[in-house]
């Protein structure tokens, strides 16, 4: 079994052969959770790939939400993008520092906004420096670019949304956290929430995605494998929750490769829900 759409990955060799190339733009799209006491702007100063603009979710985003890194508008969108050197015409290339985790919010962002010519280094930072490339630091340059952006609403879910999908069973909800923090073993790493998950919604880590030594992105048969072993039909609508909306976009992904493209983020997540006190909540 080979990848419906390989074009959402690249490799590190591919990326060192075209980094260069006119209309391919690489963009460092890491984020840290909060728990992890990192600033990831500063860390793109101190080092990236070389060619690299900074992509920061919790810049290209709706300022006037409480929620983090909830979506921007599709003028914001092109806006912020369009400063970054980023055209219709641009092939974007994302990565991020943990090989693969918010790499794919962003991904999923372009994609959300009518650009599918987006794909993911595969392995990230740790892979392009384990196949033994070098980084560079200080500033990204950049000369501004004109990008429109249309939003696909099919890709995205609001709270409302989930709770009448939960209600009438129409969608399945998949929460991609961890399998301690989706029975309310583990804590959440945000403060004020409330532990557990949505009734009936599903559970596959997203990390059970991924490669354990190099973050890599499974094979096909073995993402399969997985979300089936999770209980998941791909012929039946799906939407991807997690903290915030960030690494349910890593379930996104992978379906993408196996040739389902319309799997949606509830982009509050758990941030959202498990923030309010008038959603209901499964702790097992």
């Amino acid at each position: 079994m080979s990848y419906a759409n390989p074009d959402a990955l690249v490799s590190t060799e591919w990326l060192n052969d075209h980094l260069e190339d006119d209309g391919v733009v690489l963009v460092d799209g890491s984020f840290h959770l909060p728990t992890a006491n990192r600033d990831a702007n500063a860390e793109f100063l101190e080092k990236h790939i070389p060619g690299a603009r900074r992509f920061d979710i919790d810049d290209i985003c709706d300022p006037t939400s409480d929620l983090p890194h909830m979506i921007p508008t599709a003028e914001m969108f092109a806006e912020k993008v369009g400063a970054l050197g980023i055209s219709n015409a641009s092939k974007v290339v994302v990565y991020d520092v943990y090989g693969m985790q918010s790499a794919a919010r962003t991904w999923w962002m372009f994609r959300l906004f009518g650009h599918d010519n987006v794909a993911i280094l595969n392995g990230g930072m740790p892979k392009w420096l384990a196949d033994g490339h070098s980084l560079v630091g200080g500033a990204a340059q950049a000369s501004p670019a004109t990008f429109k952006a249309t939003l696909n609403p099919a890709l995205v879910r609001s709270i409302d949304d989930v709770r009448r999908v939960l209600d009438d069973a129409s969608e399945q909800v998949v929460d991609v956290r961890s399998a301690g923090r989706f029975t309310a073993a583990e804590p959440e790493p945000r403060a004020g929430m409330r532990s557990g998950h949505m009734p009936g919604a599903l559970n596959l880590p997203f990390n059970e995605l991924l490669e354990k030594a190099d973050k890599t992105l499974l094979p096909a048969e073995a993402i399969q494998a997985r979300i089936d072993s999770a209980g998941i039909d791909l012929d039946k609508p799906v939407t991807a929750s997690c903290g915030s909306g960030v690494t349910a976009c890593v379930l996104a992904l992978g379906a993408y490769l196996i040739g389902k493209d319309d799997v949606a983020v509830y982009d509050g997540s758990w941030s959202e829900w498990g923030g309010r006190p008038d959603t209901p909540i499964v702790t097992d």
